[in-house]
């Protein structure tokens, strides 16, 4: 069980952080997002945050369209494959996911996250204020798909396996303030409709 979520920060850290930095650079908001092979955790597509393109070009939609694009779909079904998110999707992506197929997800960073630490409020307004979920609370487990928070899933392993993950998640957990702290300073600088 480990084998997953050593995984999921690794592919986090070694290649959705360093795809992220790059999108800050252009304007764009925090998020990212991966593809991979359920079968051998290989990434077949990451994506980032790509509103300063188009407002609905977030992480995890960036990641769809590189998938499609790719033409990735005539290779592989989206029940063959894992959709890793650094951040738990907003309405809109959840209805992505939903859409193009994907029976999962897991996300490292909470809604909760998202707001305080990073000051993007967005995801739960919306759900509170479109849907009338006050805290963001929908049906992780459904007939389309389930979710998993990486963190969740992490606190129900053995004491030794959690400490194999801890620098990885600590590490994390560093880049993201860092990123977050460029992202605050630049945002007012571009024309993205919901900073």
């Amino acid at each position: 069980m480990i084998e997953i979520y050593n995984t999921l920060v690794s592919k986090i850290l070694d290649e959705i952080i360093p795809a992220t930095k790059e999108a800050i650079n252009n304007g764009n908001k925090i998020f990212g997002a991966a593809i991979l092979r359920k079968k051998d955790f290989s990434t077949l597509v990451i994506g980032t945050n790509n509103e300063f393109i188009n407002p609905i070009f977030h992480g995890e939609i960036s990641t769809i369209h590189n998938f499609y694009q790719k033409k990735l779909d005539n290779l592989y079904k989206p029940n063959d494959c894992i959709f890793l998110s650094t951040h738990e999707p907003c309405s809109l992506c959840l209805s992505a996911i939903t859409w193009c197929g994907f029976d999962n997800f897991y996300y490292f960073f909470p809604y909760s996250d998202t707001k305080e630490k990073f000051n993007i409020p967005h995801d739960i307004n919306i759900m509170k204020e479109v849907f009338n979920l006050e805290k963001g609370q929908y049906n992780k487990k459904n007939s389309y798909w389930k979710s998993y928070s990486i963190i969740d899933e992490i606190e129900k392993l053995e004491i030794h396996q959690k400490k194999i993950l801890e620098e990885k998640i600590n590490k994390i957990y560093e880049e993201y303030e860092i990123l977050s702290e460029k992202y605050q300073k630049m945002k007012n600088l571009n024309k993205i409709p919901l900073n």
